[in-house]
């Protein structure tokens, strides 16, 4: 059984990747970690998708690391593991990736979400950093990432005690989008994911480089990032069409060129 379930959909430019270990809520093993590596940089490289939409079960989006694979583990055993490669095979992903939420997102699972760039979720949905209650901590980004999204002393609340929280507090901190009745979450995902394979494909990915350039590099670098990139954009027949539908009062037609 295949531990990532790929649905395509080029014709609306989307592609639904699944996390398939359903028997253990979606805990992540290390064969789990290279399909969504393996899996996240074909479709970077894939012209036809502009949009992924991550999701899990109905019971666990991810319910975090699979213990089994830690609990005996070294030092050398978890550098071997490479994590920082196959974390970094979705952070580096350039088109937006969205992050639909049913259930448990704990430790690993809740650091998965993090590195979407839309996150829409269940008003079941669970979110939340128990490492500490095992004698470690997060290990795939959270004390960067969820302090950068909800600021330094929510997160150090999140991340000292453990202690699971709500989807509406995750959408009050500003770490979901959006939060949705859970047998809406997978549909609104593939709605604002075909919304977005809809606009110029160039701008989608410089919008998301600009942003995520300012946050590593700081408020300098991220502008002269977002100068150079608008100043790109003006060179696309994209922007040209964008400006002249407007002016014309009709729907734009993007062609991603």
């Amino acid at each position: 059984m295949s531990e990532v379930l790929l649905e395509e959909q080029p014709a609306q430019g989307v592609a639904l990747l699944r996390l398939n270990r359903p028997a253990v809520l979606n805990a992540l093993n290390l064969e789990l970690r290279q399909a969504l590596a393996r899996a996240f940089g074909r479709l970077d490289l894939d012209a036809r998708i502009r949009v992924i939409v991550l999701a899990g079960g109905d019971r666990a989006f991810c319910a975090g690391a699979d213990l089994n694979e830690y609990v005996d583990a070294t030092p050398a055993d978890i550098m071997e593991r490479q994590m920082d490669r196959l974390w970094g095979a979705i952070a580096g992903c350039r088109k937006p990736v969205i992050a639909a939420v049913k259930g448990h997102a704990l430790g690993g699972g809740c650091e998965l979400a993090m590195h979407a760039d839309i996150l829409i979720a269940g008003q079941g949905a669970r979110f939340g950093q128990p490492e500490v209650t095992l004698g470690i901590m997060p290990g795939g980004g959270a004390t960067q990432r969820l302090t950068q999204a909800v600021g330094k002393f929510a997160a150090l609340h999140i991340l000292l005690r453990g202690e699971p929280f709500s989807a509406d507090a995750a959408l009050a901190l500003g770490l979901a989008s959006e939060v949705v009745s859970d047998d809406e979450v997978e549909a609104r995902a593939l709605q604002v994911a075909s919304e977005l394979a809809a606009r110029p494909v160039l701008a989608l990915r410089l919008i998301k480089e600009a942003v995520l350039e300012g946050m590593n590099s700081g408020l300098e670098s991220g502008l002269r990032f977002e100068r150079r990139s608008f100043q790109t954009l003006f060179s696309t027949q994209d922007k040209h069409e964008g400006m002249r539908a407007r002016l014309e009062k009709r729907p734009p037609m993007f062609t991603g060129n």
